[in-house]
């Protein structure tokens, strides 16, 4: 065929039709999500003291590039469709790839994708007085629009898809960027109650770990853009560049953020009640409430890139999972005129809509997806170990400078936060846990459905 003899991808399979713009802004909007929104103001609740808040986001951002660094090593040698999963197959086997895949739908995409769509509408509707306390319909109608308006662009090919992630994404990040700026030129805020709270001595260990999550969540998608590795070009080249670009802009962000929200927020002002509605209550504080509603809707219009990271990059794994017999066939077929996994990309927004009328407690669900996210990172990461010594012939284009000890780094600290994460959220984490190892019983249901259905053929 002729595109096998230019080099291309047969029709079939995806295109490699992304290049690093794209691939840098899926990383940024993946990481700049509800995350930035929501856990500064639980953190303030919870600690009381802004120095230890920064020094956690300082830790997430060091976590967040050795992740990076990670990734990109993996990505690099293996720059298929699928991320973690790919790495995880190639370096335990399918079961925990499985198992990874089995996490991704639920509680990495289709979970975290309600939670955009529910925290963009809120911010939508806030304004015009239709997201107070007693009236959550309107907001998961509307996010649930925002939800099936974002996949529809999306489902047509790799140019929409392009399209909607670039626009979205920069006007988000160019929304943040100015707001720090405008902060620190015209707000009417003070420095002063970066030493208000309680000292630092008074802030318990255990509390401070399980508030790590809060900071590592906002920093989840610093390897968004593994997940479309079989879709960039020149992959060796642009995965490694893209994943580090992408999560240094987004560390230099959020702590200019909370410099900002310090800067306009005692901490005597946030409780757990209001701990989702800092960044309007500091822009608020900063330039009143007409600018304080404004915002509210630019802010919810801007968080539809994250709702299209999710949109994009999802999909890709149930992909690479269908085309090893680990998901229903039909997840790993592709549209003919645009490349894309389309019906795998429903599947997820269908689910993601369930969960977002299905939920109650947003701080539950919160705490429940931050800690299986962190647990799974932590086991892919842990492969740039088993495939150095499994595998030491594979081809990297890119190597972890600083290893063993950037791999070691990560993997120490979530294993210590998630020791004390079991101590403060029980009943998210057990959850959280359990939804995790219940893939494993049907991961071997699933196996013995294929093989007696292989044998009757």
């Amino acid at each position: 065929m002729e595109t096998q003899a230019t080099g291309a991808a047969p029709r079939h399979e995806l295109q490699r039709g992304f290049g690093l713009s794209t691939a840098t802004y899926v990383v940024i909007a993946s990481m700049v999500g509800t995350g930035i929104l929501v856990s500064p103001g639980f953190m303030m609740a919870s600690l009381q003291n802004y120095p230890v808040i920064f020094g956690l986001w300082a830790l997430g951002g060091l976590l967040a590039l050795c992740g990076a660094l990670c990734v990109a090593e993996l990505a690099a040698a293996l720059p298929r469709a699928g991320g973690e999963y790919v790495y995880l197959r190639e370096a335990y086997g399918p079961m925990p790839a499985f198992v990874s895949g089995w996490t991704s739908f639920f509680l990495g995409f289709s979970a975290p994708l309600a939670v955009a769509g529910y925290v963009a509408a809120e911010y939508l509707l806030t304004p015009f007085g239709l997201a107070e306390k007693g009236s959550i319909f309107p907001i998961k109608a509307t996010g649930a629009i925002i939800i099936v308006a974002i996949t529809l662009p999306n489902l047509v090919g790799h140019r929409q898809s392009a399209w909607t992630q670039n626009l979205t994404t920069a006007l988000k990040f160019g929304l943040f960027a100015v707001l720090v700026v405008l902060a620190f030129l015209f707000g009417s805020g003070q420095l002063s109650n970066i030493g208000q709270g309680q000292p630092i001595k008074s802030v318990k260990l255990g509390v401070a770990a399980s508030q790590l999550f809060y900071v590592m969540f906002a920093y989840s998608g610093w390897n968004a853009a593994s997940y479309l590795a079989g879709e960039v070009k020149n992959p060796g080249r642009i995965l490694p560049r893209s994943l580090l670009l992408g999560a240094g802009l987004v560390i230099v962000l959020y702590l200019a953020l909370n410099l900002v929200f310090a800067y306009a927020v005692p901490l005597a002002d946030v409780g757990v009640d209001n701990a989702t509605q800092v960044p309007t209550l500091a822009v608020e504080n900063l330039f009143g409430p007409r600018a304080s509603s404004i915002f509210s809707v630019l802010l919810g219009l801007t968080f539809l890139a994250t709702v299209s990271a999710f949109i994009i990059t999802g999909p890709r794994v149930y992909y690479a999972m269908a085309k090893d017999g680990l998901f229903p066939a039909v997840a790993g077929r592709v549209s003919l005129k645009g490349g894309i996994p389309v019906y795998a990309m429903i599947a997820q927004s269908v689910c993601a809509i369930t969960i977002l009328f299905a939920m109650k407690n947003f701080r539950d669900l919160y705490q429940y997806a931050a800690v299986g996210l962190s647990v799974f990172a932590m086991l892919f990461i842990a492969a740039v170990y088993v495939l150095r010594w499994r595998k030491p012939e594979m081809v990297r284009p890119f190597r972890v400078p600083g290893y063993p000890i950037v791999p070691a780094i990560f993997i120490g600290v979530i294993l210590f936060m998630t020791v004390f994460a079991f101590k403060e959220w029980r009943t998210p984490s057990k959850y959280s846990l359990g939804s995790i190892l219940v893939g494993i019983p049907v991961y071997y249901v699933w196996s013995l459905v294929r093989r007696q259905a292989n044998s009757n053929m």
